[in-house]
C-alpha cells in the first residue's frame, strides 16, 4: 500500500527531532516481528493468538488524566477517504479499515501472523492448492444479517471486474482464473476458482500452490461486501454496511465516528465503545491535541518540537522502502542498458545523505531473507557511459529528454537537482523535472508522459511477495510498465517453493530489478506514531504499522512515574 497521496513521508520530516543514538535504539531488529517463511498456517486447523511479554520503560507523562474511557480519538492527517474496500489505496484508509471490514483472516496485533477472522477454520488440498473455508456462523454485517460465502465471492468477483480497474485487482493473480477475468481475456465469472458452496463455506482454487495466502487474505481488499453495497458507485453517501468490530456513525469532513458493533461475531473482546477519527493536516496542532489529552494516538502529521509530553513517541522500522523507479513502457527506456547507465553513474551517498536508514535494496532486510549488495556508491561513470554506446546512443546523441517526476518536497528537489545534475553533465541527457501537486500526484504516475518516478511503499503483509509482485507485467501496481520474461519465471517458480528455497528464489527476481535499473532505491521508512502505551493497551510498534483496532482498551491502571511493569507470567 502506499503512504497517503497527500502525505507520503507521514511525520517522518519530524524524526530529525530525536536524536540520532535514540532513533537507532529504536528502530533496532524492530523488522523481527515478521513471520517466518516456515510460520504458514496448518493445512488444516485454526489460529491461535500470540503474546509476548512487554516491558513498559518508566516515563515522565505530564497529559491529564482521561476521563471517557469509552472513546479513543486518533489524527489522521488526510480526510480524503475511500470507504469501498475494493478501490482502496492508502495507509491510513488501511488502518482505518481494521475497524470496519473484516475478511477471512486477520492481523496478530503482535506478531502480524494470520489470525482466524470470518474464517473459523479452513482445509487445504493434498495438491496444495484448494482451500476451503468454513465461515462463522456468528459472522454478521451491523444491521444483524448473516456474512455469508456468496459476500465474498460476489465482492471479489466485483473488483476483479476489468472495467473497474481496482488498484490491488493484480492481488487475486493468485487465484485461479482470475488473471485472465480481470484483465478480458475471459469474460466468465464462474471460471474464477472462487465458489460459495453454501451459506458457510468458500472454496477457493489457487493457480498454484501459495503456502503464504493466509497473509494476503488479511489484506481489506479480499473483505466481504454487503449485497446492498455491491452496484453502489458513490459510498460517501451514506453509512456503508460493514462487519468489522466498529460500524461508521458519523462521516463529516473533519472527523468520523465509528460505534461498537453490537453484531461482531467477537464483541466481548471490543471494551471501547467508540472511535473517534479526526483529520488534522497541521502538525503542530495534532501535537497540541495530544498535549492537552485530547487525542490518544497520532497516525499523522506529527510535530516533535511542539510536543510538551513526549511520553508516547514511538519510532520503528517498516516493511516499508521509498524508492524511485525507470519506466520501461517504450524504447529507449526499455532497453535494460539504458537503465543500468542511468543507475550506477548516480552519486548514491549524496542521493541517501540524512535518511535514517539508507536503502541499497528494494527488501527491508529480514531475519531469513538473502542479503543482497544491491545499489550502492561507486565510480562508474566510465562504464554507464560505454553501456550507452552499445545501446546505440553514444555521448547520449539520439537519446529523447527524460521526464522526472516529484511530489513538492523538499527531499524531492534535491534528490532531482542531484539526477539533473548528473545525467547531464556524465551522459549528455536532457531532464526535466516535473513537480506534480500530492493531491493529483500518484494518479500522474499511470499515465505515460514521464520516464523516471518516485513512491513509497508499505508491505500490504508480511512477505517480500509484496513487493515484487508489483512489477509483474500484468500488475495493476506496475507504475514502471516493467516486463521482463526472466522475471516472471522466476516469481513463478517461487510460486511452488516454500521455506528457505522460495525466498532464496525471490531474492533472484528482486536482484534483476536491481541490477536492470528499474528500481532505484533511496531508504526504507521507519514509522513514527505518538501513543502512549502505558494508557492504550493492544497497540504494539510492528512492520507493517497496522494495528487492528479491535483489540485495543485503557489499561485498567498506570504505573507511577519511575515504576516500570514487569513482564506477565
Amino acid at each position: 500500500m502506499i503512504l497517503a497521496a497527500s502525505n507520503p513521508l507521514r511525520g517522518i520530516r519530524s524524526l530529525s527531532a530525536l536524536a540520532p543514538a535514540a532513533l537507532a535504539a529504536c528502530l533496532i531488529v524492530s523488522c523481527a516481528g515478521l513471520p517466518a517463511e516456515n510460520d504458514a498456517p496448518a493445512p488444516e486447523g485454526n489460529a491461535t493468538e500470540g503474546t509476548a511479554p512487554q516491558l513498559i520503560e518508566p516515563q515522565m507523562r505530564t497529559r491529564p488524566e482521561i476521563t471517557d474511557r469509552n472513546d479513543i480519538t486518533v489524527i489522521f492527517s488526510d480526510s480524503a477517504l475511500e470507504l469501498d474496500p475494493r478501490k482502496s489505496f492508502t495507509a491510513d484508509e488501511a488502518q482505518i479499515y481494521t475497524a470496519l471490514y473484516e475478511g477471512l483472516f486477520s492481523y496478530n496485533p503482535l506478531t502480524l501472523e494470520p489470525l482466524p477472522a470470518v474464517a473459523e477454520s479452513w482445509k487445504l488440498s493434498d495438491d496444495k492448492r484448494t482451500w476451503t473455508f468454513a465461515l462463522r456462523a456468528s459472522a454478521r454485517w451491523w444491521n444483524g444479517d448473516r456474512v455469508g460465502a456468496k459476500d465474498f465471492r460476489d465482492a471479489w468477483i466485483s473488483l476483479m471486474d476489468p472495467a473497474k480497474q481496482a488498484p490491488y485487482s493484480s492481488l487475486f493473480d493468485l487465484i485461479a482464473g482470475a488473471k485472465d477475468y480481470r484483465l478480458g481475456k475471459n469474460a466468465d465469472a464462474g471460471s474464477v476458482g472462487v465458489k460459495a458452496i453454501d451459506e458457510r463455506t468458500l472454496e477457493v482454487t489457487l493457480a498454484e500452490p501459495a503456502s503464504f495466502f493466509p497473509s494476503v487474505l488479511c489484506h481489506h481488499s479480499f473483505a466481504p461486501v454487503h449485497p446492498s453495497m455491491l452496484a453502489v458507485l458513490d459510498w460517501s453517501a451514506q453509512p456503508p454496511i460493514s462487519n468489522g468490530p466498529y460500524y461508521l456513525a458519523e462521516r463529516t469532513d473533519e472527523h468520523l465516528r465509528l460505534v461498537k458493533n453490537a453484531f461482531y461475531w467477537d464483541a466481548d473482546r471490543i471494551s471501547v465503545e467508540r472511535l473517534t477519527i479526526r483529520f488534522v493536516g497541521d502538525g503542530a496542532e495534532a501535537s497540541h491535541l495530544w498535549n492537552s489529552g485530547n487525542a490518544q494516538w497520532l497516525a499523522g502529521n506529527i510535530d516533535l518540537d511542539a510536543l510538551s509530553d513526549r511520553s508516547g513517541v514511538s519510532v520503528n522500522a517498516m516493511f516499508a522502502t521509498h524508492y524511485y523507479y525507470i519506466r520501461s513502457s517504450h524504447a529507449p527506456w526499455n532497453d535494460r542498458r539504458i537503465r543500468r547507465a542511468l543507475t550506477i553513474v548516480l552519486p548514491w551517498d549524496e542521493i541517501r545523505e540524512g535518511h535514517m536508514l539508507p536503502a541499497p535494496t528494494l527488501i527491508f532486510p529480514i531475519p531469513g531473507y538473502p542479503a543482497l549488495e544491491g545499489i550502492k556508491q561507486g565510480e562508474f561513470a566510465e562504464e554507464a557511459r560505454g553501456l550507452l554506446a552499445e545501446a546505440g546512443y553514444e555521448g547520449g546523441k539520439g537519446l529523447e529528454a527524460l521526464t522526472l517526476r516529484i511530489t513538492p518536497s523538499e527531499d524531492s528537489d534535491r534528490i532531482a537537482a542531484i539526477m539533473k545534475r548528473v545525467w547531464e553533465k556524465e551522459l549528455d541527457i536532457s531532464v526535466r523535472v516535473d513537480i506534480v501537486p500530492f493531491d493529483a500526484y500518484y494518479a500522474s504516475l499511470k499515465k505515460d508522459d514521464y520516464v523516471v518516478g518516485s513512491s513509497t511503499w508499505i508491505g500490504d503483509f508480511a512477505d517480500p511477495y509484496t513487493f515484487l509482485q508489483m512489477w509483474l507485467a500484468d500488475s495493476n501496481l506496475n507504475d514502471a510498465r516493467y516486463n521482463d520474461p526472466e522475471y516472471e519465471e522466476i516469481v513463478a517458480r517461487s510460486m511452488a517453493q516454500e521455506g528457505a528455497e522460495r525466498w532464496k528464489t525471490l531474492s533472484e527476481a528482486e536482484k534483476l530489478l536491481l541490477e536492470g535499473g528499474t528500481v532505484l532505491p533511496i531508504s526504507y521508512t521507519p514509522a513514527l506514531n505518538v501513543i502512549d502505551t502505558a494508557e492504550i493497551e493492544g497497540w504494539f510498534p510492528n512492520p507493517l504499522d497496522i494495528h487492528p483496532f479491535k483489540y485495543f482498551s485503557y489499561a485498567a491502571f498506570r504505573p507511577l512515574p519511575g515504576v516500570a511493569l514487569a513482564p506477565s507470567r
